[in-house]
């Protein structure tokens, strides 16, 4: 078990991580001294571990718990009003603390509520996903919008992360694969040697070990760690975060929430960026090799073919960080060594198209 160190100017708050890691709740808890505990969960954690985080601090203080249905379509308007609602009909005070228990999801949505509740209330992140460990660290938190993904939130840090890898033996393979996509991430845009690591020795989902899992959440934390303390609102460095979402969360959102994983949208994402990154800087980057790996792991490699490339570009002209129909991107100068640039919506349209027919095989005109 370690604790890895977030500081920002807004909070400085310990990840901890490790198995076990969940018996330290308890003692944070008490460095805050809440008035009541709300848990906000979703129907596949409490099925598997409901009664642990009650368990756990119920004795001591007094806490509520409220589930949420699983999936991306519960970071709505709709969830985030409920539980502002259960909040306020529960007579939760500005002393109140709320627990994010579960994956990326319930952080995001959890996150916002505590950032909004009486204009702002403590919450602790526990994760129980591999994908959480990117979104439960950094302090952005959000919901969608059916025009775009995380378009309404806030940057909101979190009291403390609590990591306890022993959650992440339930997970179904899909979930694993989705967050292994942004352990890749971390590699490609901050270290070449985790990287290497990765593409060696994880060449399947199956090769995720207990081992293998406890070091690249170890290394994902702190290379966000790191970013994070740098920029906390991404007016700079926090920008290469984003390295395979642009597309990703455009293919995610086109798609339906739910519907395509957010990891498997941020692999195709991933993929195009790679393509990209060869193709404008002229440089070699091991494209075909990336892509082989992303397929023994199970990824799509390719967008689907019912997004058209008109409909991908609309929703990318929507994201936040896009002005005046001009589009950043974060693209690779190497393995760990990052750069971005900027397209105009006709550019973007002409590449992403080329790649879509290159990868269908077709002849490019």
């Amino acid at each position: 078990m370690e604790s890895i160190l977030i500081n920002t100017t807004e909070e400085t708050y310990p990840v901890i991580v490790g198995h076990e890691a969940i018996k330290k709740l308890p003692n944070l808890i008490r460095g805050i001294s809440p008035s009541k505990i709300l848990i906000v969960t979703d129907t596949n954690v409490d099925r598997l571990y409901g009664d642990c985080l009650i368990d756990l601090v119920g004795g001591e203080w007094t806490t509520y718990k409220h589930v949420i249905k699983s999936g991306e379509a519960a970071k709505s308007f709709e969830m985030f009003y409920e539980i502002h609602t259960f909040a306020l009909q529960n007579e939760l005070d500005r002393k109140s603390v709320v627990i994010a228990f579960g994956g990326g999801v319930v952080g995001d949505l959890t996150g916002f509520v505590a950032a909004t509740y009486m204009r702002g209330i403590p919450f602790i992140q526990v994760p129980t996903t591999l994908l959480a460990h990117d979104s439960a660290v950094g302090g952005k938190v959000a919901i969608n919008h059916p025009e775009g993904k995380n378009m309404i939130g806030a940057f909101y840090q979190p009291k403390a992360v609590v990591y306890d890898i022993q959650f992440l033996k339930s997970l179904p393979k899909s979930e694993l694969r989705s967050g292994f996509a942004e352990v890749i991430k971390h590699s490609l845009i901050r270290s070449e040697s985790l990287f290497q690591f990765l593409f060696k020795e994880v060449r399947q989902l199956e090769d995720i070990t207990i081992d293998n899992l406890q070091r690249m959440i170890r290394e994902g934390i702190q290379i966000k760690a790191d970013v994070v303390s740098k920029d906390e609102k991404e007016l700079g460095l926090r920008a290469i975060l984003n390295f395979g979402h642009t597309l990703g969360h455009a293919i995610e959102a086109e798609a339906g929430y739910g519907k395509l994983s957010h990891g498997d949208s941020i692999a195709i994402g991933m993929l195009f960026a790679i393509w990209l990154s060869n193709k404008t800087l002229d440089i070699n980057l091991p494209y075909h090799e990336l892509k082989t790996w992303f397929k023994e792991i199970g990824f799509p490699t390719e967008v689907p073919n019912d997004q058209t490339t008109e409909q991908l570009i609309n929703k990318m002209k929507k994201d936040k960080k896009t002005k005046s129909n001009q589009l950043t991107f974060i693209l690779l100068k190497d393995i760990g060594v990052t750069t971005s640039a900027i397209f105009t919506g006709e550019e973007l349209f002409a590449l992403l198209d080329e790649w879509r027919t290159v990868e269908r095989g077709e002849k490019v005109d």
